[in-house]
């Protein structure tokens, strides 16, 4: 299923099917248990015998029969181990804590200047009227610009980031082929040989960024060096990636209803209602991946231990049992309980700064064009299944 092209495409009618088969299900030819209803996954992220760390769900990564078996998996999955989204316990906790820290920094105090900069920057370049495409032009770029410029990142390394950030995504996709692999340790080993010039230029001559807490905790001990710049690469990646599904997949609802447009074009008081809505009703992180650490039951479906668990927040987004309408989008939306940026321990450290980057772009856009309408079909990209995002948006923009 989760290959089909036409899941790809669209998941929700497929999603549908399945939840009303029940809050849980077992893919046989995998071994994963998809969890489609909003109790499910909530009890899914409060169990403490579940968890992130890939180890309980492939024990075997780090012997040597699979190093001999597969030893670019075996790299690949060695050199993102130290991730924060990877580790559970008392090491995920240090090294949350450090991020939080950071997150704290003097940079960080109001972000809002900096994003309506960088937002009117790229809607200055684009004509008053014509054919744009919002991703191509606008809600690709602005996330990357905006936290390159918070950590202290050249613009010059803009395009390479993306780069590495397309291949590395993938890792999350449970059906990698080895060509996946591959492709994905190549761009591993660039980025953190990147990295490793850029902190020692950030070591000799801090500037305030976001990037001078991870120095300092790497010179205290805090963080080793693998764990430093595996939570830098993790970092760029999920810090802009999340932002680009958010504005393009926010924008492509509010074409395809015109009213909440309107509405919204009319009353910005909404935006932050809107934002949340556009995370449950299109997700970009639509499949979040957890391992049972132990048995566990769920809804009352035993799991047992080492089971892959994914949380399909399509679906759980979308439970009836838990939203009203919950296929209609509603930019005035209250009690909008989604999981979009996961739960408990592990839910999305960058989810306050995705919320307001969104909140200042469809502001901005807003403001820009009078008239924004879809030219043509968009394109949502079928190459990974671990998010959902559009290819393309193009759109006809004009004074109305």
């Amino acid at each position: 299923m989760l290959h089909d092209q036409a899941f790809l495409e669209n998941p929700y009618p497929q999603l549908r099917d399945l939840q009303r088969q029940g809050a849980i299900h077992l893919d046989q030819q995998s071994g994963v248990y998809f969890v489609l209803s909003h109790e499910a996954f909530a009890q899914v992220v409060r169990s403490p015998k579940i968890g992130r760390d890939t180890r309980y769900w492939q024990p075997g990564w780090n012997n040597d029969e699979y190093r001999r078996q597969d030893p670019v998996g075996h790299q690949l999955f060695s050199g993102v181990q130290a991730q924060m989204i990877n580790v559970d316990g008392a090491d995920h906790q240090r090294m949350r804590g450090m991020w939080e820290q950071s997150f704290k920094a003097p940079s960080m105090k109001d972000v809002t200047p900096l994003i309506e900069a960088e937002a009117q920057t790229l809607l200055r370049a684009l004509p008053d009227q014509g054919e744009i495409d919002i991703i191509r032009d606008f809600a690709g770029p602005m996330p990357l610009r905006v936290l390159c410029k918070l950590m202290g990142v050249p613009a010059a390394m803009d395009a390479d980031i993306f780069r590495w950030s397309e291949a590395l995504i993938r890792i999350a996709d449970i059906m990698l082929t080895p060509e996946d692999k591959q492709h994905a340790l190549d761009a591993l080993i660039e980025f953190k040989q990147y990295l490793r010039g850029f902190l020692a230029e950030k070591r000799a001559n801090p500037d305030g960024s976001l990037t001078d807490v991870i120095v300092t905790a790497h010179a205290n001990g805090v963080l080793n060096e693998d764990e430093t710049l595996t939570n830098m690469v993790s970092m760029l990646i999920a810090g802009h990636e999340t932002t680009v599904t958010l504005i393009g997949n926010g924008l492509w609802l509010l074409l395809r209803h015109p009213d909440q447009m309107e509405r919204l074009r009319a009353d910005r008081s909404l935006l932050r209602t809107a934002v949340e809505e556009f995370l449950r009703c299109e997700p970009g992180g639509n499949m979040i991946l957890r391992v049972a650490r132990e048995d566990v039951d769920i809804c009352g479906v035993a799991i047992p231990a080492g089971s892959p668990i994914l949380g399909m927040i399509g679906a759980v987004n979308r439970d009836p049992a838990r939203f009203a309408d919950p296929d209609r989008v509603d930019v005035g939306r209250a009690g909008n309980a989604h999981y979009t940026f996961g739960g408990g321990p592990h839910v999305c450290l960058g989810a306050p700064l995705a919320r307001l980057e969104a909140m200042v772009a469809f502001n901005t856009l807003l403001d820009r064009w009078p008239s924004i309408v879809a030219n043509g079909p968009a394109r949502w990209r079928t190459d990974r299944i671990n998010a959902r995002g559009l290819a393309t948006l193009p759109v006809t923009v004009g004074p109305g």
